[in-house]
Order: structure tokens, then sequence, then C-alpha cells
């Protein structure tokens, strides 16, 4: 070791597939920091090679064993000439190869009287050191971590690239604890990289939203810089070179706006301090808020405030004088501190004492703001009182906070809440240097959290926890607007259920359970002030997923207050349809925001869905009791907008009821069906008609719990249900089939009920299709164990239910109405008759076709006929359609009219001629009209004679001229445009069309004249008129 140089050998053993290696190491070092390094390993990384780690850690455990020098200008010093000449003689022979060009240069110049060399007095000494007034810093490999950030930034992602940055900004968090000025280095080398990566133009270019994860990496870049601008020992030249480095990112183009997406009109964070210089700039010419605005903002920030260094350097800075109640007051009513500033940028400073390695000071201004934030919610509930009769007189109102705490990019509740669990951990080293609350929070099952030992301003038997867990439900609970933009709106949500999750690994005890009851009573009685007060702006932040975490912790101690809690906040008022007038007051630190705005709100869905969770979790704990399911339920139908999650919740209560080890849940099977009607009915289309549903009974139940569900279901409260008929898709039909299932468990009663309101609940189709026949399945009334008297019945309900939807949609209904009518002639013969009067209008070929097949495979075959014919008059084949699907019912509904009677298939084939030009098509019919007999019972019975029917005579006469008719236009149709390789297939049609011609008595006559007519007319078309020569003559 030479002065302040440490060199030497490290070897590092063979392994199976490797030989031994030996490494040259050489470190500097200065005043405790080691200053750079080299080895001849090749390694490139930013981090210290494990032969440097492994040479330092040799140095400090063995340090007897580390040979100490001089600096090596000392050594030189007590040389003579001759020594000195034979050391660089030696030197010069040991390392010729590399040193003896420098060597002869050095020697040259020294030499030279008016070298640069002798004009400098002394010469340098690498062993030496750096002056005391040097700045002295770890060393840092700025090229490799330029290089490391770039290659992870181009994997885009993939192969852990996130993970490593994450990695980075926690070395970066590591060297700001250590207060190493690396950490504004290295954090300034990796922002350069990602304001270069390429991926921002090409995101601004094409309009597209960075990924969600990448767009986290930016949070964090633009969090750590507010920390490194908000140290509170940095010197003034220091600030102001980061801010000009701030500023010149800021301006740059593709610059990532803070909300993702388009910048938002939030005020200037300084604005609630005196010292604030931007507090009156107008909004509307305020460029857009990048990622790095706040921390350019925080430039302007200081910590010289005397009673800012008084709480966060004292245990004992009290006033127990101080009588100032006013809202900025410097103490409360206990002479105990408070810090009244803008939050997410009081908490900022919390954040920049823990990372800069101060987490004592950091703590008291934590439990100084936190006491500030609930003085703050006793003064917004004792204003609400003062104004709760106007309030709910109006019944809506515009106060709303336009910056939420939670989901914020400075995240002030995770910091103040990180900041008081790290003091309340029973390992408490910790708390004496930085500790990335968060990754601790990863391994949560191993941590124990203690009420340990309480600052001083903190009420009687509170705690670091105590307050950690209040100051959560703050801002969870706290009332806050909506932010603009799809990635402002994820970071709400995901930010809310990141600090629930944190909350769900404490163990609530007695005294916790104390700040849930205090917190939920507060938020449910401060009005617009809270998100869960009883009148709130339009758009505020759902508390679905808060409400249903307070519910679960507080059922078990307070059923009341837990139940209470989760209603009021089912709420979902941006799906309302009245939108709010507003209340335009402005108290302090509420801002009035325009009320009629549109509001666009990208995780509807989502919030929608946590909606559907809180109302199931309400569902399955009030099992059991009926007063409260009848609440859940009518809040359920109140406020959820959704017929798919209405839906969901019905199988939900339906599962619930109906377990396996305990007997069915009637009141809770009675809210099943009542979801399951309100799923089907729920409206899509803001066009359709409202349609009021009212079930009315003629009979009473037989069973206790169909007369407490016939009870319920007559509730005068009924609210309205709304159809939705024109969402028919395969979720509806779901739907439909479970209600059917549902009104099955409860009861025959449910069944008839809803068959008696089919016209409320279904579409036609479902009714028939469906409800109907699922009704009168054998299933259904083994399921029931219904006896003779009750199967007819429901039997007589399902039919009149089946003719009435014939009557509606006889088009999709009627074939149903028959099936199900068929045991009862009178009803079966009025739906024939419906179908025979829609016949002629309102029903396609297809349909009557399909419904005479039907009356022929049960016995009808003079109906099937009737309708057969009428089914012809709605037909249309041309000369080109040899392949309709209508063929074969064409064929059918002349093999039914031939196997008649000659009658029957004398009146169907002038129709058959009429609807029919398909050449094909009449050639097969006249070939098997011709090869058998016509029935041997006609009408009335009458018998007929059993002779072939003549094609000279009609009705077959009639159908032979039509088919040569039809082949003749069909071969003029087909010369018009075709083609060389379509003539074999024409020739073949040509045959076919012969064999008609000579089922004609003069038909060889009539088939030469047309060959002939085509080859006068198609003489150019030689090649075709030389293969109809060489086939025909």
């Amino acid at each position: 070791m030479e002065g302040f140089h440490l060199s030497g050998t490290v070897t590092e053993p063979a392994m199976q597939s490797e030989p031994e290696t030996v490494c040259n190491v050489a470190i500097s070092f200065d005043r405790c920091k080691i200053t750079s390094v080299t080895c001849s390993c090749g390694n490139k990384d930013i981090f210290y090679c494990a032969h440097v780690v492994a040479l330092s850690l040799y140095r400090i455990r063995k340090p007897d064993q580390v040979k100490l020098h001089l600096p090596i200008s000392e050594t030189l010093f007590q040389m003579n000439r001759d020594q000195l000449q034979k050391f660089v003689q030696y030197l010069i022979t040991v390392h010729h190869t590399e040193v003896l060009p420098t060597a002869q240069k050095l020697a040259d110049e020294i030499l030279s009287q008016n070298s640069e060399i002798n004009q400098v007095h002394g010469a340098p000494d690498p062993t030496a050191g750096a002056s005391i007034d040097d700045e002295n810093c770890w060393h840092l490999d700025e090229e490799q971590v330029q290089e490391q950030v770039k290659l992870f930034l181009s994997q885009g992602g993939y192969h852990g690239s996130g993970k490593q940055l994450n990695l980075l900004f926690a070395k970066v968090r590591e060297m700001l604890k250590m207060r190493d000025s690396n950490g504004a280095r290295m954090l300034t080398l990796i922002t350069e990289q990602f304001m270069a990566d390429p991926r921002l133009s090409l995101w601004r270019q094409q309009g597209t939203a960075m990924t969600d994860k990448y767009r986290q990496l930016w949070d964090e870049l633009g969090a750590l810089w507010m920390c490194i601008v908000l140290n509170p020992h940095c010197k003034l030249e220091q600030k102001a070179s980061w801010l000009k480095q701030l500023k010149k990112w800021n301006s740059v183009d593709v610059c990532p706006w803070e909300d993702g997406n388009h910048g938002n009109e939030l005020p200037n964070l300084t604005n609630a301090l005196p010292q604030g210089a931007n507090a009156n700039q107008d909004s509307s010419n305020r460029p857009h808020r990048t990622v790095f605005t706040r921390a350019i903002e925080a430039c302007d920030l200081h910590w010289q405030d005397s009673h800012l260094q008084h709480i966060i350097s004292s245990d004992l800075y009290t006033n127990y004088c101080y009588h100032d109640d006013t809202e900025n007051s410097l103490f409360d009513s206990h002479g105990w501190p408070l810090w009244h500033e803008h939050v997410p940028t009081a908490c900022a400073r919390v954040d920049a004492l823990r990372s800069h390695g101060y987490p004592r000071e950091a703590l008291r201004l934590a439990i100084a703001i936190v006491n500030t934030l609930r003085r703050q919610q006793q003064k917004q509930l004792e204003m609400f009182r003062a104004q709760k009769k106007e309030l709910l007189h109006k019944g809506v109102t515009s106060i709303t906070n336009l910056e939420g705490w939670v989901g914020h990019p400075l995240d002030p509740i995770g910091t103040l809440f990180s900041s008081l669990m790290e003091a309340c951990r029973v390992d408490d080293e910790s708390f004496h240097g930085f500790s990335d609350f968060t990754e601790n929070m990863g391994q949560c099952k191993s941590l124990e959290y203690q009420h340990l030992p309480a600052h001083k301003f903190l009420e009687e038997g509170e705690s670091y926890l105590t307050l950690a867990v209040e100051v959560a439900l703050i801002g969870l609970g706290q009332q806050r607007i909506m932010p603009d933009g799809l990635y402002a709106q994820e970071k709400v949500c995901r930010n809310e259920e990141q600090l629930i999750s944190k909350l769900q690994e404490i163990e609530l005890d007695d005294t916790l359970v104390k700040i849930f009851r205090k917190q939920a009573v507060f938020l449910l009685e401060a009005g617009p002030y809270s998100g869960l007060g009883e009148v709130i702006h339009r758009e505020s932040v759902p508390m679905h997923t808060f409400a249903k975490y307070l519910f679960t912790s507080l059922l078990p101690h307070d059923a009341e207050l837990a139940y209470k809690t989760a209603l009021r906040a089912m709420r979902l008022l941006v799906l309302e349809s009245t939108a709010p007038s507003g209340d335009m007051s402005r108290p302090h630190h509420i801002a009035s925001v325009v009320p009629n705005r549109y509001p666009r709100w990208f995780t509807l869905s989502h919030i929608e869905s946590q909606q559907c969770e809180l109302a199931s979790t309400m569902l399955t704990a009030a099992k059991g009791d009926v007063q409260r399911l009848e609440t859940v339920l009518e809040s359920i139908q109140k406020n959820i907008h959704s017929s798919s999650h209405i839906f969901k919740l019905a199988q939900d209560a339906f599962k619930i009821a109906t377990l396996m080890d305990s007997l069915p849940d009637i009141t809770l099977l009675k809210v099943s069906l009542e979801l399951g009607l309100q799923g089907v009915l729920q409206k899509t289309c803001k066009d359709q008609k409202t349609i009021y549903y009212f079930t009315s009974v003629n009979k009473a139940p037989k069973t206790s719990g169909e007369r407490i569900l016939s009870q319920l279901l007559l509730m005068p409260k009924r609210k309205v249900m709304r159809m939705t008929l024109s969402t028919l898709n395969w979720r509806r039909r779901e739907m439909v089939r479970w209600l059917v299932t549902c009104a099955t468990e409860v009861g025959v009663y449910a069944l008839d009920s809803i068959m008696q309101s089919w016209f409320t609940l279904f579409t036609p189709t479902e009714a028939t299709s469906i409800v109907a026949t699922t009704v009168m399945s054998n299933s259904t009334i083994v399921r029931l164990h219904l006896d003779c008297h009750q199967q007819e019945k429901l039997a007589g309900s399902a039919r009149t239910l089946a003719l009435q939807c014939a009557m509606k949609d006889p088009q999709n209904c009627a074939l149903s109405a028959l099936t199900l009518c068929e045991k009862d002639h009178i009803a079966f013969e009025t739906a024939y008759q419906i179908v025979l009067d829609a016949a002629t209008t309102g029903m396609s070929y297809s349909q009557l076709f399909t419904i005479a097949r039907y009356m022929e495979h049960r016995g009808y075959p003079m109906r099937a006929y009737k309708l057969a014919t009428l089914a012809m008059t709605h037909l249309n084949l041309s000369y080109n359609q040899d392949t309709h699907p209508a063929i074969n019912d064409v064929l059918w509904a002349c093999a039914l009219s031939h196997s008649l009677g000659k009658n029957e298939l004398a009146a169907i084939i002038p129709l058959v001629v009429k609807s029919v030009k398909c050449a094909t098509v009449l050639s097969d019919i006249l070939r098997r009209c011709t090869l058998t007999t016509p029935g041997m019972v006609g009408l009335h019975g009458r018998r007929n004679s059993g002779k072939l029917m003549s094609l000279d005579k009609a009705p077959l006469r009639q159908l032979l001229d039509a088919t040569i008719g039809a082949y003749i236009n069909t071969t003029h149709s087909r010369l018009t445009h075709i083609s060389p390789r379509h003539y074999s297939e024409f020739i073949e049609f040509l045959s076919k069309a012969r064999e008609t011609f000579l089922m004609a008595h003069d038909g060889h006559i009539q088939f030469t004249q047309f060959i002939d007519n085509l080859k006068q007319i198609y003489k150019g078309k030689k090649k075709l008129m030389m293969l109809v020569r060489e086939r025909f003559g």
C-alpha cells in the first residue's frame, strides 16, 4: 500500500469449467472514500467487481498484513542520484514494453529547457491523495451507468429490465441516505438516458401512451428529483445547478407530462406558502405540468422557517400559552406544533428528510402534519354542521378537493404512513438509518409492529402505529375529484389498493378498532368534505374499495356502523342521470368546479366491479338477517347500473342461500330473484321506453317461505324496472336461464309470477324458448314435487304465455307456441290460427316451411300443405340459384302435394312455376312427378285413378313448358359472360337441357331449333360452337 493507493492481486479459484484466474486490482481512496478503481478482470458494471470488494475487505479486516508505505514522492525524496537512476532503470527493464516509449518521451521533455513539463514546480503523485480543499466523492463509473440504463431502456420492460431500473433508483436513495454526493450525479446520468429514449418521440408522434410500468419509472424519477432539491443541507450553487438542468429537461418537447396524457390545471404546489413566488400565476396560461415540474417548483422552497426548524429539531417544542385558535395557528389546543403547508409538499419534506438520512427529523415533521390534518378534519366537520341544513336541502354540491392525496404523484399519505410505521417496528435498528418501507412490506409476514412508547405530541393511549393507521384512513376517505386522464385514474385505483393492502397486514386490536370507529363516524358526518359524506360532488372518487375494507374491519366489532358505512359508499353519482346544479361556496383549501362538465372515467368498469364486490360482501355477511338483506337489496337496486354486475350479485346470493350444509335462506333467495329480475330488466339503451313492473298475485302461496316471498315481492317500495330488449346476447340468455332456475328454487309461486309478467321481463323468444319450455320440463316437475293440479295450473300459465308471445312475435315464437300447446286442443288450434293470420304478412318462407314440416311430423299433412303453399308465395328463386337453401323445402312441398293427390299437386305447380326460375330445380321436380302416381287418397277421401300423370295435360304440361323456358333463358344468360374454362360445364348443362326437351312429344325438334339458334347467335364463340357441334350436331 503506497500512501492513498492500494494495489494487490486477487486469485479467483478454479471452477469446473474455468481455470484459476489472477486479477490485478488498484484502488485509490481519499478521506474514507474510494475515489477510483481498476481491475484486470475487465468486468463492466456500475457496481464494484468482486475483486475490488475482496481487496477492500482484506485491507479492512487484516490491516496488519498490508504493508504500508509512504507516498512514492516521499520515498523518491529520500534517494540519492545513483539510487534514483537505478530505480528508474530497473522500472523500465521490468516493464520495458509498456513503459519505455513513455519514459523516452518524458526524458526528452525534461532535457528540453522550454518544455511545458519544466515550467511546473514538482511532479504529480497518484499515491499522495488530494488536497484538503479538493472535493472528494466515491468512485462512480459514469460511462457504465449510462450504458446500463440505455441497455435496460432498450429492452422495453422485458428480461427484468424494469426491476433493474428500480434497483438503480434504490441505489440512488441509498446514496442519498449516506449523504453521498454521487446520488445526484447518478440520478442526472439516469435522467439523461431516460430523456434520450427514442420511444418518447415515437409515442408522441403516434399519439399513444407509454406503458404503465414505464410510466411508473418516470414517476419515481420525478419523486427522486423532488428529494434531491429538498435536501435540507444542500448548497445554493448546487440547487441552482439542479434547477438549470431540470428546466432544460422540462423544456424538451417529448418530456412526459405528469398525468400521463395531458396537462392538468392544479395550482402551483407552493401556493399554500408565503414563500411561493408564483402564487398568482394565471392558470389559463400555465404550460403543461411535466414529471419535473414539482421538482422545479420545489427549488423555491427552503428550510429556514423558524417554526419548521423548531419542529424537526426538538421533541420539546411546545407552547402551552398559545391561544390563537385561527385556522393557520402554529399550535393546537394542547400547545403542540402544527405545520400548515400544501399537504403533498409538506409530505415531500418528510420524504426528503428520510431519504437524506434524517429519520427522527422526518418523524417529528410527520407527526406535526398528521396533527394538523386531524385538526383540519375537526374544523371541516364543524363547518359542515353549520351549513348542513342548506346543503341537504339542495341535495347536490360542487364543493370538492381538486387534488387527491391518494394517487398523488408525490404519494403524501404513503410517505406519512411509511415514516410512522418505521418508527413502530419491533426491530428499531432500521429507524436509525433509511429503510425502504415498501420493500420491507413485501416481507411483512416476518415483521411485527407494536404500540411502542409514543412521541409526546400524541393523545393518551396513542402510538406511532395508531397514528399511521389513522392518517391512512384520513387519506383514503378524503373527498376528491376524479382526475383527468387514463393514467392518473388508474394510479388512484392502484395506490388505494396498495395502501389498503398494507393496512390489511396490521392485526387490529382494541386500540386500533377505536381509531376505525372514530374515523368512520367522522367520514359519515363530514358532508362534502368526506368521500362518505351525505352530500358529495358528482365526480368524487368512489369509496367502494375503501368501504369494503372498513366494512370487514368493523363488522365483528360494530355491525351497525359497518353497514352504515358500506351502504353510504354504494353510490356511484357519476352514472346518475341528474347533473348537480352546484354549490359555489368556496371554503378554505376547497375549490369549486364546473358542475356540468361531462366526465371521462376510463376506469369505470373497474370501479363498477369494486362496487359489485362491496355489495357481494354485504350480502354474504347479511345471510339470515331479513332486515339487513332488504336494506342491501334496496341499495343495490338503487345504485348499481350494470346488468351484468347485478346478475353476478344475483348468482352470488343464490349460491349463499342454497349452501348444501344448511336449509335454504328464503330471504336471500328472494334477494337473488329480485336481483335477477333487475339484471334482466336493467336499462342499457337510453332511447328505450320505461316499463313499470309490479308482481300481481291471484292466489296466496302455500308454503311459509313462499308467503314471506310474496310479501317481499309485493312491497310498495318496488323500484322502476327497465327492459333491455335491444341487448340480446349470450350473457342475457344466461341471465334468463339463471332467473328461471332461481324462481324454480323459490317455488311454484315465483315461476307462475314471472310467467304472468313475462312481457316486462323477457322478449317473446326468451319467454317461449327458455322460460315456458323449462317450466314444462319433467325435471322442473320432479324438482318441485308437483301434484296433477299444480302441474296443470303451471302448464296453463305456460300455454297462455306461449300464445301471447306468438301473437306478439309470430315469426320467432309460433313454432314454440305450437309445441307447448300440443296437449291442449283449443290452445293448439289457437296457435295454428295465429300462424295462418301472420303467414300473409309477417312471416318468411323459411319460417313457414319449418312450421309446415313440424305439422307433417305431428300428423297434420293438410295443414302442412296449406302452410307450404303460403310459403311458396313468399319465395323467389332466380335462374342461377341452384344451391339456394330453400330448394330442399320446395322439393319437400312438391313431394307432400304429390303424396296427397292430383288436385293438391295441380294447385301447387302454378305456385312453383311462378316462384322458381332455376331450370335444374324445375327439371328435378318434373322428373319426380312423372316417376310415381299421385297419392291414392285425396281430399274428402276420394280415390284417384292410379295412372301416371300425362306431360301433355295440366298441370305437368305447364311445369314442362316452364322448365324448357327456364333452360333457354338460363342458356342465354350464361353465354353472355362465359369464359373458356366454363365451356365443358356449359356443354353438360345443355345435355341436361336436352333430356328435359325430349320429355315433350316434339321435344327433339324444339331442341334442334334451339341449338341452331345458338350457333347463329353466338357464331363468334368459335371454339364453344365447335364443342356444341361435336356433341349435338
